[in-house]
């Protein structure tokens, strides 16, 4: 049988907590903290994983490879993107009245 466990994330930073919180220790947002529910079943896929893969890596040890970007039209928003999007990629834009935007390159979907 699944188990279900509640835990609470800080809507500005994502910072997790076993308890809820008025104030969030890694951003410091007052009553920015939501529920959520996470549901465990025995036959997890997350247990199957390799451990190999979760090994920390020196930063000066990554290669960075040349990726096509894709134009947005905007020039500015292309600058802050390294040049446009990435095939697959999803970002999100905040204007000041909190209204999420969500872009998703449906190149890759």
């Amino acid at each position: 049988m699944a188990k279900s466990k509640t835990i609470f994330v800080c809507n500005e930073c994502g910072n997790e907590s076993s308890k809820w919180l008025g104030k969030c220790p890694a951003c410091n947002n007052w009553n920015s903290f939501f529920e959520q529910k996470i549901v465990e079943s025995k036959n997890s896929s997350l247990k199957s994983k390799d451990v190999r893969s979760n090994i920390p890596q020196k930063l000066n040890s990554y290669e960075a490879k040349e990726t096509i970007r894709t134009s947005t039209g905007f020039g500015e928003l292309d600058n802050v993107l390294g040049g446009g999007l990435v095939k697959g990629s999803l970002v999100l834009l905040r204007r000041r009245t909190r209204n999420w935007k969500v872009y998703l390159n449906s190149s890759n979907l």
